[in-house]
């Protein structure tokens, strides 16, 4: 049945479903979302369904507000609170995919950033993906969602980085967080921070070192896909 959400629940059980597709969560430890901006809400995965037993319409309807449900008959994913406070935020973002992807959580229980290390890192992140310090124990026992959401959003803050060149994080001791301008650009998005945190674990094993690439070839692969005078694609 159609309603005034379906495309946004459209496009986030798409988004949902690329997710178990391509591994980048185990069981149902991932959720995506996709924000319509006009009306104030973005659709979720709800909590706790398996991803091969999702339907468009179980994807819930919540507040950008305050990430309260405004339409469906299930509960939202438990990270609805951290989503609505990212769109609050990150007002160019229009979708946002959290996982447990494995190389990737690894990194990010480590609390190190994720240094660029070649090419394939500086095609989709303008520098370095940042990780988060850890939650204070007041933090992870006053509101634990919200705060994780907190501590992004003053990463971002703090180290003056443009959510849009770097449209990925790492929460310290959890896991990755990637956005982007729809929910599909989420997906590809955390398909490519997988990729390059794989990379950087098999550059170490190989090396037992990690040296970032030059800042002018970082530059010229961001900017081929992503600046003014883009030259990738067609």
């Amino acid at each position: 049945m159609s309603t005034t959400y379906s495309w946004i629940q459209e496009e986030a059980w798409a988004a949902n479903q690329r997710i178990g597709a391509e591994k980048l969560a185990a069981l149902t430890w991932g959720n995506a979302s996709a924000v319509e901006r006009t009306s104030g809400v973005f659709a979720i995965k709800p909590s706790g369904v398996p991803y091969e037993n999702l339907n468009v319409e179980d994807m819930v309807i919540c507040s950008i507000e305050d990430a309260s449900v405004v339409y469906g008959n299930k509960k939202a994913s438990s990270d609805a609170i951290t989503h609505a406070a990212l769109y609050r935020a990150f007002p160019e973002i229009g979708g946002i995919v959290h996982t447990h992807s494995p190389k990737a959580t690894a990194w990010a229980q480590t609390g190190l950033d994720l240094p660029c290390l070649g090419t394939t890192h500086a095609d989709h992140f303008a520098g370095p993906v940042p990780c988060t310090r850890p939650l204070t124990p007041e933090e992870i026992n006053s509101a634990y969602v919200l705060n994780t959401a907190v501590v992004i959003i003053e990463t971002f803050e703090k180290r003056s980085l443009n959510p849009a060149a770097i449209p990925a994080v790492l929460v310290g001791q959890h896991g990755p967080f990637t956005w982007s301008e729809s929910a599909t650009g989420a997906v590809d998005n955390a398909i490519a921070l997988e990729a390059c945190t794989a990379m950087a674990f098999d550059m170490f094993n190989l090396t037992g070192n990690l040296v970032p690439i030059p800042d002018a070839l970082l530059r010229y692969h961001y900017e081929r896909k992503h600046g003014p005078k883009a030259t990738y694609g067609q």
